[in-house]
């Protein structure tokens, strides 16, 4: 499994994935037609949008539709000679700190014909490396208290579970787990 940096080489494998079913989204599944669109609209623009370290982008769009400013940030994807799914890093300069409609720094998602391989925790665990490199001193991550199988990839990756709390209603109004990773 590797990390590899969206480009033309790797899109044919992401848009079969989008095809598929697959949303890089979990909170909005929509955003898969969403991508598809853009990709077909232009994929040069759409694979320079994945990576924005200056928060250049436009406003992020959220479950209930409404639009929150970008933060700085990348998306990696996850590939094992084809595409597997896809991790993004995202922060805010000169703190550790995120916003609240932000759930975590760290969000991934694997494709479900690429499950049980390990490749989220391998992924995760690159991405620590990048997460360290911006400066960051821990990364949060969320998931849903059902979702045993990332609750797993995290703590492989030395999370400890920080608190379960209520995701704002802007984001669905469920129930979510923080945890935390201190970085070295």
């Amino acid at each position: 499994m590797n990390l590899v940096w969206p480009s033309h080489e790797f899109l044919p494998g992401y848009v079969a994935a989008l095809e598929r079913g697959w949303s890089p989204n979990n909170l909005r599944p929509v955003a898969r037609q969403e991508e598809l669109d853009l990709i077909h609209a232009d994929p040069d623009a759409f694979l320079a949008s994945l990576v924005d370290r200056e928060a250049l982008g436009p406003p992020v769009r959220m479950p209930d539709g409404s639009t929150v400013p970008k933060l700085p940030g990348y998306r990696r994807w996850i590939w094992d000679g084809e595409f597997c799914g896809s991790i993004g890093l995202r922060w805010q300069h000169g703190t550790n700190e995120l916003p609240a409609y932000c759930l975590g720094h760290i969000g991934y998602g694997v494709v479900p014909w690429k499950n049980g391989r390990g490749h989220a925790t391998a992924a995760l665990r690159e991405l620590l490396r990048d997460a360290a490199a911006e400066g960051l001193r821990y990364v949060e991550i969320t998931t849903s208290p059902d979702n045993i199988a990332s609750q797993r990839v995290i703590d492989a990756n030395g999370g400890v579970l920080v608190e379960q709390f209520v995701k704002l209603p802007s984001l669905g109004g469920t129930p979510e787990l923080r945890f935390r990773i201190a970085l070295a």
